[in-house]
């Protein structure tokens, strides 16, 4: 009768997730969809695998879409294999971001279970953690990625949790490995990353347990070696995209460096650092996670434009020089956010209730998830603040395996946005619940942790201007006494609103806990009150970041690349900030349209109006020179810095030339200039020269200014390539392409003597395949960036095919580890439940 009364309330739980999701996203009702900026990017970059995935029902794991070309594998693949993807698939039926908010609320939930066993506790930290600030910031951007991988963070760790502290060994090991399954096939190994290092704390905190005999060292044994197998399982589900993921991240900005110069060293692992901790959280800036606008919230907050508006006045009644105004410029950052980032979408808040009741957890909770908690807590703060806490940032980055893979450690803050609402569900559940926490106990921990809290936002309310300052190294520098006092008076505002709200908030909370110490109030209704409190704060800075303004019409979230403009279009564009880029864009889009249509061959066009690496409007209708991804190819991006940053008149048409851009889209939005370029050296020629050089550097340099259609410029390292082989003119030689797939490419060729093809196709060592007269022959890599091939003299068919092994072979040992997991599992159930019929005790949980 109990375990039916549990699960009843289990499904009461459930349904409020899925009202509180839709209520949160109401215009998903009326048929609306989220606009989101990196989903209109992926849309544009990803037009050719989907075209090519619906005209051939087939996969093509090469795009020729941006950046001269790249494998598919992070622009949205599909992997034949991946079935635990389809699992995933299934859990997010709902529409988004509907999918995404129920499935955290429902994933702490699981979380919450495990940890307390309280479907009350549960359902209060599961709103705690499913409102985090950072998660709906994230969805508003298009961050899809990195939150589908978040919401499998809680039932992960609760089924590590199964396993550890409840010793449920069979349904913690089904648990760990379905959601460690689901988190990597979410496919934000950066997210995935940073919760393996905070999980690291738990495991060092069972080994001292089990050291300190509190729990048996035969079960931290046994229970390291079922997390593992687990994890091994897990990953090895999505064997066919990790190891193709890993084969490509050798080859990108993620892998070693190819240059030396001031920011890079041949043969090292990683990004530059300065790429790397760009986006550092400030360390005061980390207080944001109590009062979200401490520093400001997001770049472009609302109350920007009125205090833009009197930045104008005060600077027309104030400033009588050009010189002066030069001055402010250089001064002139973001009015609503002064922190130590470039530029923030809005602040990582968790929650002033939340972490009112973090703080008291890590008094109230168990030992055993009390240190973990805090040592991971501590470690991914420190983390976060990159550049300002560069000792441990160089170690990192230096010593510990990967770290350096990966940019913007202000993002590690979502551990601590999953550990704050788990240890402060666990201190409330034993704040009400545990008899070992005496009366006099509590008292004192909530008088000093209520008064602390209370008085250190009394503090910032009474001497914040000096202690917070509001404004930035750079504007103090720069900016006149009439304009720096503008602009900490109105920041000091927008703290001021949120710090009073802080006060109340945990005034609220705190008031509520002494009530029930006292016994005047029910433990219910404090959970009631707690709640509602809590979700109301967060609810209402949520809304500040994705809000309705955030929905739009099916047609532009489904084609935003619009090439033609209405009356109708305009009143709906109107006053929507998301969607006056894509009324902006009209005329670029109609003018990419047209040449695509007109000239169907394969060339690639360079866009100079929308921003060339920056955008996929380009790749929308046709291959682009530029693009949009963060995990560029290498030898792409050491081109776009050495010749891209400044734009030379002589060399930059050359790399032009030598990637096949045969169209330029140059002017302005409104009236966009199509030219075409006659000097592009079109899809593959013959060259007569060859200038070997000794290293990449030279390599680089030497692209921008040899007369690229007679001469390749090769490492030296490929000398050995020509052992036996000539390369000699002929005038009348020619080589045209034939066929056109991104993933195939044949060519017809014509010579008198021996040559050396080069093709406007980016060299990758991986997969490709070339073939003369259908027999397979090697290649090479010429012009620092682009493929080549010997070509006998004479008449030939020569193909070029993208098929790699690593495909075939992550297939067969995904297929395998879901075959085993579902094996294993399978047994594991039928042996629970023979147990169960035969009246077996179990084993005692801890």
């Amino acid at each position: 009768m109990a375990k039916n009364k549990n699960l009843i309330y289990i499904a009461i739980a459930l349904v409020a997730f899925i009202v509180l999701a839709f209520l949160y996203s109401t215009p998903v009702f009326t048929g609306k969809q989220l606009f989101q900026h990196d989903i209109v990017q992926y849309r544009g970059g990803a037009k050719e695998l989907i075209d090519y995935r619906a005209d051939t029902g087939k996969e093509t794991y090469w795009s020729d879409s941006m950046f001269g070309g790249m494998p598919t594998y992070q622009m949205g693949s599909r992997f034949t294999g991946d079935l635990i993807k389809n699992i995933d698939s299934a859990l997010n039926f709902f529409p988004r971001p509907v999918n995404y908010i129920f499935m955290l609320f429902a994933g702490f939930f699981l979380l919450g279970m495990v940890a307390v066993r309280n479907w009350k506790y549960a359902l209060l930290g599961a709103t705690f953690f499913g409102l985090s600030t950072y998660f709906y910031i994230a969805i508003a951007a298009g961050h899809n990625g990195k939150i589908n991988t978040i919401e499998y963070f809680a039932p992960l760790l609760a089924g590590i949790l199964l396993v550890y502290i409840r010793k449920q060994y069979i349904w913690g090991f089904i648990v760990t490995t379905l959601f460690m399954g689901l988190q990597i096939a979410a496919n934000h190994p950066q997210m995935t990353y940073y919760l393996f290092l905070a999980l690291g704390f738990l495991f060092l905190s069972e080994l001292i347990r089990a050291i300190q005999k509190k729990t048996p060292m035969k079960h931290f044994l046994i229970s390291s070696g079922i997390i593992a197998a687990s994890c091994i399982i897990g990953v090895g589900m999505n064997s066919q995209r990790i190891m193709a993921n890993s084969e490509y991240i050798k080859e990108t900005v993620r892998g070693k460096q190819i240059l030396t110069n001031d920011s890079h060293t041949g043969g090292n692992s990683g990004m530059d650092k300065e790429s790397m901790l760009m986006w550092s959280y400030g360390k005061l800036e980390t207080l944001n996670l109590f009062i979200p606008r401490l520093m400001g919230g997001g770049s472009q907050e609302p109350e920007g434009k009125e205090m833009m508006n009197r930045v104008q006045e005060l600077v027309q009644e104030n400033v009588g020089s050009q010189a002066e105004m030069d001055r402010i410029s250089k001064g002139f950052g973001n009015l609503t956010y002064w922190g130590d980032q470039p530029g923030t979408s809005g602040p990582a808040y968790q929650g002033a209730i939340v972490c009112f009741l973090a703080l008291l957890g890590f008094f109230f909770a168990w030992k055993k998830y009390r240190y973990w908690i805090l040592g991971a807590t501590i470690l991914t703060i420190f983390l976060a603040w990159g550049s300002n806490f560069m000792a441990l940032s160089d170690f990192f980055i230096d010593f510990v395996p990967f770290y350096n893979k990966f940019r913007a450690p202000s993002s590690i803050l979502v551990v601590v946005e999953l550990l704050f609402p788990l240890i402060a569900m666990i201190g409330l559940y034993r704040f009400f619940k545990d008899n070992e926490l005496t009366e006099e106990y509590k008292k004192k921990i909530l008088l000093y942790v209520g008064g602390g809290t209370l008085g250190f936002v009394l503090i910032l309310l009474l001497f914040g201007k000096s202690l917070l300052g509001f404004h930035t190294e750079n504007e103090k520098t720069y900016l006149p006494p009439f304009l720096l006092d503008y602009l900490k008076e109105e920041r000091f505002k927008l703290f001021r609103i949120d710090a009073i709200k802080a006060f109340i908030y945990v005034a609220i909370a705190a008031g509520v806990l002494f009530m029930v110490l006292k016994q005047k109030l029910n433990q219910n209704i404090a959970l009631i009150i707690i709640g509602i409190v809590s979700l109301f704060d967060l609810w209402t800075v949520n809304k500040r970041y994705l809000n309705d303004d955030n929905y739009v019409d099916k047609i532009f979230a489904e084609n935003p690349f619009q090439t033609e403009s209405s009356d109708l279009m305009a009143e709906k564009v109107q006053g929507n900030p998301n969607l006056e880029p894509i009324l902006a864009n009209v005329n670029v889009n109609k003018t990419l349209e047209t040449i695509a249509e007109k000239d169907k061959t394969h060339y690639r066009i360079f866009n100079n109006i929308l921003g060339t690496f920056s955008e996929t409007n380009t790749s929308y209708f046709k291959s682009s020179i530029g693009g949009y991804h963060a995990v560029k190819l290498r030898r792409y991006d050491d081109v776009i810095n050495e010749y891209f940053q400044i734009m030379d008149s002589v060399k930059v048409p050359n790399i032009l030339n030598l990637l096949n851009a045969k169209y330029l889209v140059l002017g302005g939005p409104e009236q966009p200039q199509a030219i075409a370029n006659p000097k592009a050296n079109g899809n593959a020629w013959f060259v007569s020269d060859l200038k070997f050089v000794e290293s990449p550097n030279q390599e680089i340099k030497s692209i921008g200014v040899i007369d690229s259609k007679k001469t390749a410029v090769i490492a030296s390292s490929d000398k050995k390539y020509f052992d036996g082989k000539t390369v000699q003119p002929d005038a009348t030689a020619f080589i045209n392409l034939t066929k056109y797939q991104p993933n195939e490419l044949e060519f017809k060729s014509q010579s008198k003597t021996p040559q050396l093809a080069v093709f406007s196709e980016i060299y990758y060592p991986h997969g490709w395949k070339f073939f003369i007269d259908e027999k397979e022959v090697p290649y090479i890599k010429a012009d620092y960036l682009l493929r080549a091939v010997h070509v006998p003299a004479g008449n030939h068919d020569i193909r070029m095919v993208f098929e790699p092994e690593v495909i075939e072979k992550g297939k067969w040992i995904s297929l395998i580890c879901f075959g085993l997991f579902i094996l294993l599992s399978g047994a594991g159930i039928y042996f629970v439940y023979r147990k169960r019929g035969k009246g077996e005790v179990p084993i005692k949980e801890e």
